[in-house]
């Protein structure tokens, strides 16, 4: 067996980005920026008002409620055509230009119009700039905007929007195929009969794999028949990443790595020092592109670590989104835990964020083992919790996995 971290990283060498694309702004949400993006614009492109009121200059100002001539009223998207003078002002509003000889704007509620040509005003003082954005305060032109490894969410795509770059070069979403094996399933529309359970992996993966802003297909569930599987399997390679459950530990009905091995995957590793998700295998296979394979165990909770340790990595990989070790986090126990075991858990857990600057705290689930699915519905993060048998009090620090 080989370690987790061993793991990941024979996973990680074997993974290379997709190839770019072009495509329109509308496709792009969730997608990764493939190359920089700079303005060929400044933002705002002119000084404008941040508020509706009177432009004006502030050195005409000496003393509350003057009386000033309004020269003309601008609107946003409108140029002015005076020039503010001596005890003049332009009415504005908000985003419009700021006309030429004004250095501040006050605001509408701080006057009182006497009619149409003139308004008083109450301030008698203000600060030069005062309600007023400059030109290019929020971006310059040749700025670069946004890097290549940026996820492009909405806040992306107006900005995108706003420095005309309706097309952008993007990372191609993985394609990835779901593969549940196992004579003992049966879809979940179905009732079970005796011996048989409900296929919970291959929904449950397919949503992972979508999660990880994948494009994922669920093959259904493949019989434990070497033909039926083969040829599944074959479908499955097509896609960028083919995912198994079940099949590959070391029961007689086993087939999935002799599966994978006739349809020419070569196996990298199998087996991680790991609970659960011992019997984790992954392979590579080279058709008219690269396929990353891996079965995951076929117990749900075994299925869902091994997702979380090893596919998602790879799967940002190949969406060419930076690494990132957002999800690690450093946790007080809410509670006394026990452990038993010779092989490194990573157990479910509920965290929250503690009050007045405390450190976050966890507590550790009743789990009932790699089965018990609906425990794992109350976790949102996993205990890494090293091999041997101990006890840790409540308060001790503890890593996680945030999920």
């Amino acid at each position: 067996m080989i370690s987790v971290d061993e793991a990941l990283k024979h996973v990680l060498d074997h993974t290379f980005p997709l190839p770019v694309t072009s495509l329109d702004l509308s496709a792009v949400l969730g997608r990764t920026l493939a190359a920089d993006v700079t303005s060929d614009i400044d933002s705002p492109p002119h000084d404008k008002s941040l508020v509706d009121g009177y432009a004006l200059r502030t050195s005409d100002l000496g003393r509350a409620n003057a009386l000033f001539k309004v020269l003309e009223e601008v609107t946003a998207g409108e140029t002015p055509t005076c020039k503010v003078t001596k005890d003049s002002v332009v009415r504005i509003m908000t985003g419009a230009a700021i006309p030429e000889g004004a250095d501040a704007v006050v605001m509408l509620e701080e006057t009182e119009a006497r009619g149409a040509e003139a308004v008083l005003i109450r301030r008698s003082s203000l600060t030069v700039g005062s309600n007023i954005m400059r030109r290019g305060t929020s971006l310059r032109q040749g700025d670069t905007v946004l890097e290549a490894g940026a996820t492009i969410r909405p806040l992306e795509v107006g900005l995108l929007s706003e420095i005309g770059r309706s097309q952008v070069f993007v990372q191609e979403v993985p394609r990835v195929a779901i593969l549940a094996t196992g004579n003992e399933l049966v879809p979940s529309d179905h009732r079970p009969k005796s011996g048989q359970i409900r296929n919970s992996n291959g929904p449950m993966l397919t949503a992972l794999a979508r999660s990880a802003t994948a494009s994922a297909v669920d093959l259904g569930i493949g019989r434990d028949d070497r033909d039926i599987l083969a040829q599944l399997v074959t479908e499955g390679l097509r896609s960028d990443v083919l995912i198994l459950s079940g099949g590959v530990s070391a029961g007689v009905l086993d087939l999935v790595p002799g599966v994978l091995e006739a349809a020419g995957v070569e196996q990298v590793f199998h087996k991680v020092n790991l609970k659960p998700g011992k019997p984790l295998w992954f392979g590579v296979v080279s058709q008219q592109g690269q396929t990353l394979v891996f079965g995951l165990p076929g117990n749900p909770v075994s299925g869902f670590v091994c997702f979380e340790l090893f596919v998602r990595p790879a799967l940002d990989r190949l969406a060419g989104r930076t690494a990132s070790s957002a999800g690690r986090r450093r946790f007080r126990l809410a509670c006394e835990h026990t452990h038993r075991g010779s092989r490194p858990t990573y157990y479910p857990a509920a965290w929250e964020e503690s009050v007045d600057d405390q450190p976050a705290t966890a507590k550790p689930l009743a789990w009932r083992g790699s089965a018990d699915l609906r425990s794992l519905t109350a976790c949102n993060c996993l205990l890494v919790l090293p091999a041997g048998d101990y006890t840790l009090g409540a308060g001790q620090w503890v890593d996680g996995l945030v999920i």
